[in-house]
């Protein structure tokens, strides 16, 4: 039985980044994926919101995917459009990004980092104790590792197997969707009950979005049910011809009541499905991953305590519940009787005011989470601003200083005063001076603190000054006890 530290099961977004997460991490990981490649088919995220792309750029890899996509400067919301340009990142668009084009940009890096992919191999059971968990895979191989997590979608066999509920909401209403070839100009941008035909790009295929009444019963769409659905909301069918695909989605919104059931976690969509109003899957999956990631590379390693393992949950569990409620109210706004259109019309008014905006488009850009780490400076339990920052070494910014996913004790007031030294081996310290003050969403502009201890989440979990008697507590509670003195 081969052995692993961790088995990862799902090589998509979420499995993908998870895997290089604990690779820099230095642990020993693997992927198990049923597709024979990093092709994707079907209907998936068609971009990356804010937060997301900040998070690769993170790890430095953010221009892989600037370079492969196009920039939105707005995103949609209930039949309206939400300015992004005055949000507080470098990153203040959508990057126009299919899936199709991300995972395997994201996958080439995960190979740099020397991940293994088990292609055509999904895992079909699994037994866990103290020790370990055995991992039983298609083709009669097993593994066995440390930890197993599971990102490996909707219908996730490892949440049912580890017998974690799904709860939720059955599904009301579907959408077919699909990206196509049209003989005829259609009337872009033009809405029909909910849906409406855009394009992607200035030369790409038109994107079909047709809200239809749920029926349990029915099978997968084909063109001609996507001409007849066109011709009852538009009154023609535009000469639709050479489907690239064409699938369903509907609203059916369920999360895991708990992401970790021993040595056995969820993330991405095994953890968590909504409608796809938003385009926040595929980024809430990508960070879980890097909530994660971290954390179960120090319970690997014996740096952390197993119970560190909890704040995954209790932090990304509320975040994914967000996305649920916010995406089932834009599916409430989009229903096309009159109660509903006049909602609608209401909330468009509200949004076309600049601080309704702003919220709700860091909501929706995932700039504004906040976990919940306790009172304290309004830095605390939030994205650390990528600050531009004047070192020692030279000029450089926060995100840079992330790139190998280790946490950073960033110091902006005077030197010394704190013996990094029990802490050297796990935590880096810089010394560094910044013109100016932090701005985050919604809150605006606050006075830079002297000191913040950064997580390799890029998340705050300490600010103050470096006398300060909470930050050898800080550093323990994140980054494991105080190594002793030699």
């Amino acid at each position: 039985m081969t052995e692993h530290a961790v088995v990862v099961a799902g090589g998509g977004p979420t499995g993908l980044m998870l895997a290089g997460e604990l690779a820099l991490a230095g642990i020993d990981v693997v992927i198990v994926e049923r597709r024979e490649s990093q092709h994707v088919d079907g209907s998936r995220a068609g971009g990356l919101h804010s937060r997301t792309i900040e998070v690769l750029d993170q790890r430095g890899i953010a221009e892989r995917f600037l370079d492969a996509g196009y920039v939105v400067p707005a995103l949609g919301y209930a039949g309206t459009s939400l300015d992004l340009s005055d949000l507080p990142t470098r990153h203040n668009y959508v990057l126009a990004l299919r899936q199709s084009l991300f995972e395997p940009i994201l996958a080439d890096w995960v190979g740099e980092l020397g991940v293994p992919i088990l292609r055509s191999r999904e895992v079909v059971g699994f037994a866990q104790d103290d020790t370990g968990v055995d991992v039983e895979l298609s083709g009669e191989t097993s593994l066995h590792a440390e930890y197993l997590v599971g990102c490996d979608g909707g219908r996730s066999l490892i949440r049912k197997a580890a017998g974690i509920d799904f709860a939720g909401l059955d599904p009301s209403t579907s959408w077919l969707i699909a990206e196509v070839e049209m003989d005829e100009e259609p009337a872009l941008g033009v809405r029909r009950e909910g849906g409406g035909i855009g394009r992607m790009g200035d030369q790409g295929p038109y994107r079909v979005v047709l809200t239809q009444q749920y029926d349990e019963h029915a099978g997968e769409p084909t063109l001609q049910d996507l001409s007849d659905a066109l011709i009852l909301a538009y009154g023609t069918d535009y000469g639709v011809r050479s489907a690239g695909w064409i699938s369903r989605f509907t609203d059916m919104s369920r999360q895991a009541v708990s992401y970790r059931r021993g040595r056995v976690l969820l993330a991405g969509d095994a953890a968590h499905i909504h409608p796809p109003q938003g385009g926040q899957g595929l980024g809430t999956g990508v960070q879980d991953a890097v909530n994660l990631g971290w954390k179960l590379a120090q319970v690997v390693n014996g740096t952390s305590p197993e119970s560190l393992l909890d704040t995954y949950h209790s932090e990304r569990h509320p975040v994914g519940a967000r996305v649920l409620h916010n995406t089932m109210a834009q599916v409430a706004l989009n229903s096309p009787d009159d109660r509903h259109q006049a909602l609608r019309e209401t909330v468009t008014e509200l949004l076309s005011m600049d601080e309704p905006r702003r919220r709700s488009a860091a909501m929706i850009s995932g700039l504004d989470i906040h976990y919940d780490l306790g009172e304290g400076h309004p830095l605390l339990g939030r994205r650390m601003p990528d600050l531009d920052l004047d070192t020692a070494e030279g000029p450089t910014r926060v995100f840079t200083l992330l790139r190998d996913a280790r946490p950073v004790l960033l110091n902006l007031g005077e030197t010394g005063g704190f013996d990094i030294s029990p802490w050297a081996n796990r935590v880096r310290l810089v010394n560094a001076e910044h013109d100016g003050t932090c701005e985050l969403p919604v809150l605006g502009e606050i006075t830079t603190p002297p000191a913040v201890l950064i997580r390799p989440d890029g998340h705050v979990a300490w600010v103050g000054d470096l006398t300060d008697p909470a930050l050898p507590r800080a550093l323990a509670t994140w980054f494991g006890a105080a190594a002793p003195a030699h």
